[in-house]
């Protein structure tokens, strides 16, 4: 069986992070304590030892005997019951010992330098120090003084100084436990209270549903620097997917409203064929109304899934081809050759300057010519007969910026700002002649979108209508890469 890991909040993984610091810190203040007290406490008790034994030194004396020799006097000495100590002469001869002591050795005894050693002494660890010194003979007498050397050997147990370095660890280890119990909680408390602007940022972003996008963030998570930029972004967000939402919504809606009403003509078309006998023309030329309707109806549903197409690849440029602006232009113009004809208007294709250097736009073939072909349909369909559709290409920076202009009817000031939503359409009467499927411009827009570029639309009612096109160069080409342009339908 599979087990599934428990989730951890952010507050426990920051609890445990800082605990764990402060353990790592209480652990090498305990040990550095110990390594402090350690040296301090030894410094001291080496100059108490010092001290001890510059007594013992003080109380050999002279023996007053014909030999000029030492002796130590131990009735004047105030030392610990428990401290070790003896003395020898320079020929090595012992002058005294302590009555709780066997002897250092003649290892210790023979060393000439003064220096501390560690010895076990019944049992009991000790620290001994051997210093040397000198005494002076029958200072008065007629022959002169005689120097004598010292070596006095002296240690005392650990024992007390090992306590007391325990106490001092002891007592930081106790302090640090205390501290981790008391700032635990703290901390603790500390961060729930610390994030309470981001469950609260939490709390109003979970209220927000498909039906209430209303999404009002408190001041705090605003105010904090750390949520702030996540608040915007939260905002943005929301923002984008309710516009999204309700586009789609009202796609969904328009969609189901046009085919719909597509559906009923024919319908009624049908109904009526049927309503009485008919003759065998009548029958042809319903059944011919119907298909122009089925015809309209396949027009809607294959612009539909174009418009999806383009804008559910999203906005990226120079994946998914590139195709030269300027062929395009011209092997549109050339296919709707006839359409211009039929419609009696005029093509010109201004020549850019010998300055310009054609250029790869980030747009496949196939996107390309679907967004010059209904830009310029459009066009031919609004002008009036006589009337010529103008068209320039020009490079401005990095962009190559195509415009379409015709000199039509041009398009309402009310109407401007909703020529590229979906199924819009500016005629009122919205007749199959006239109406189109108000999809055209949409599917321009989402082309434009896709490879890095822009779309826009200026026109006055009865002077006409310019679409200028912005789209970003993907690669350099010399010119004479071109295809041959086919000089069709110019003035």
């Amino acid at each position: 069986m599979r087990i599934v890991p428990q989730p951890r909040s952010i507050a426990f993984h920051l609890i445990v992070a800082v605990l764990a610091v402060e353990l790592a810190s209480s652990v090498l203040v305990v040990v550095l304590s110990f390594g402090y007290e350690r040296h301090a406490d030894f410094r001291a008790f080496e100059i108490l030892l010092h001290g001890r034994a510059d007594s013992v030194m003080g109380a050999v004396q002279d023996a007053e005997d014909a030999g000029d020799n030492l002796m130590l006097d131990q009735g004047d000495l105030r030392l610990p019951p428990d401290d070790v100590y003896e003395v020898y002469d320079e020929q090595g001869r012992l002058l005294g010992r302590s009555s709780n002591w066997q002897g250092a050795g003649n290892g210790i005894r023979a060393d000439p330098q003064d220096g501390y050693a560690n010895l076990t002494v019944n049992n009991r660890r000790y620290k001994v120090i051997r210093i040397h010194g000198t005494r002076i003979v029958d200072p008065g007498a007629s022959g002169g003084s005689k120097v004598r050397k010292v070596t006095v050997i002296y240690g005392a147990p650990t024992d007390h100084v090992w306590k007391a370095i325990r106490g001092a660890v002891e007592f930081y280890a106790a302090g640090s436990v205390l501290l981790l119990v008391v700032t635990g909680p703290l901390i603790a408390w500390l961060l729930h209270r610390g994030l309470l602007p981001l469950r609260q940022l939490a709390a109003m972003a979970s209220e927000v549903t498909v039906d209430a996008w209303h999404f009002d963030p408190p001041a705090s998570a605003r105010e904090t620097p750390e949520l702030a930029p996540l608040t915007e972004a939260l905002e943005s967000v929301l923002r984008r997917l309710e516009r999204s939402f309700l586009q789609q919504k009202t796609f969904v809606s328009d969609a189901a409203h046009e085919l719909k009403t597509a559906v009923a003509v024919v319908k009624s078309s049908l109904q009526l064929l049927t309503m009485k006998r008919r003759t065998s023309v009548e029958y042809e030329a319903g059944l011919e109304r119907c298909l122009a309707d089925c015809l309209r109806l396949e027009e809607i549903v294959s612009k539909m899934l174009t418009l999806a197409r383009e804008e559910s690849s999203g906005a990226t440029p120079g994946l998914a081809g590139a195709t030269l602006l300027k062929a395009c232009v011209w092997e549109t113009i050339s296919q709707l050759d006839t359409v211009a004809a039929l419609h009696g208007v005029q093509v010109a294709f201004a020549e850019p300057d010998a300055k310009f250097r054609a250029a790869q736009i980030a747009l496949p073939e196939e996107d390309c010519a679907l967004l010059v072909s209904n830009l310029l349909l459009n066009a031919l369909q609004h002008s009036a007969s006589g009337s010529t559709v103008e068209i320039r290409l020009v490079r401005e920076g990095r962009d190559e910026v195509l415009q379409i202009e015709d000199h039509g009817e041009g398009i309402d000031a009310e109407s401007l700002p909703h020529v590229f939503d979906r199924f819009y359409r500016g005629d009122p009467s919205r007749t199959r002649n006239t109406g189109g499927t108000g999809l055209g411009l949409a599917i321009c827009k989402a082309i434009a979108q896709k490879a890095g570029g822009s779309i826009a639309i200026a026109s006055q009612r009865g002077q006409g209508t310019t679409v200028t096109v912005r789209l970003p160069v993907a690669e350099e080409t010399a010119v004479g890469a071109l295809v041959a342009p086919v000089e069709l339908g110019r003035p």
